[in-house]
């Protein structure tokens, strides 16, 4: 088919698609309205070492690993709860967290998921604090050069995390498309036999129409 043919089929079926556009870019929309909503607050933690020294620097990368393990367990939960007087259990508490190292930056990231974005702010800086004051406890035997520091870099601000009002609508509509686009594909395969018009004769055959028979 040439670029004619495409262009003769959008013309004349092009409302099928938009139609299923609309349709399934609209449930997005609704579906975005009805779902809970949920903020996520976020502390990054600056992992600072004493010196600069690679080798201390390549360490510390192994270890931001296994503090962030040590901080995504349900005593560390426990900890935070018994703390803010939260009335929820360590799993719980635990199934809205997530511990990230950026072993580039040397941070480590602490996002909180809540449905109370004033909640999420103070166990995200919670865990901050706990962190910040185990590392100081930690650092207490060791040499001032060999001690690893951390930093607690700006205080949390909650921001809506779901649902995402732009991203469910934009991929209601790719369905929409992709809908669309099979609903024609089907219906012009099972109409690809039938001529209707002296325009199909002409089109199918490579002749010209002289004439037509009318009822």
């Amino acid at each position: 088919m040439n670029l004619t043919a495409y262009l003769r089929i959008l013309v004349r079926r092009g409302w099928i698609i938009l139609l299923a556009v609309i349709l399934t870019g609209g449930a997005g929309f609704a579906l975005s309205k009805i779902q809970p909503k949920v903020y996520r607050s976020t502390q990054t933690i600056l992992i600072k070492p004493a010196r600069n020294d690679f080798g201390l620097t390549q360490t510390l990368r192994q270890l931001m690993n296994s503090w962030a393990s040590r901080l995504h367990t349900e005593l560390r939960a426990q900890d935070v709860i018994n703390a803010l007087k939260l009335d929820m259990t360590p799993g719980q508490l635990l199934d809205a967290v997530s511990v990230t190292p950026d072993l580039n930056n040397l941070v480590i990231n602490i996002d909180v998921d809540m449905a109370d974005g004033d909640v999420a702010n103070r166990v995200a800086r919670e865990y901050g604090v706990q962190f910040y004051e185990w590392r100081n406890q930690e650092n207490q035997p060791l040499r001032l050069e060999d001690r690893i520091n951390a930093e607690l870099l700006d205080m949390p601000r909650y921001a809506l995390f779901r649902p995402n009002t732009t991203v469910n609508v934009a991929a209601g509509g790719l369905l929409g498309v992709l809908i669309g686009g099979a609903a024609v594909f089907i219906l012009e395969y099972l109409e690809s036999n039938v001529v209707r018009r002296p325009n199909d004769v002409e089109r199918y055959l490579q002749l010209p129409v002289l004439g037509a028979l009318s009822e």
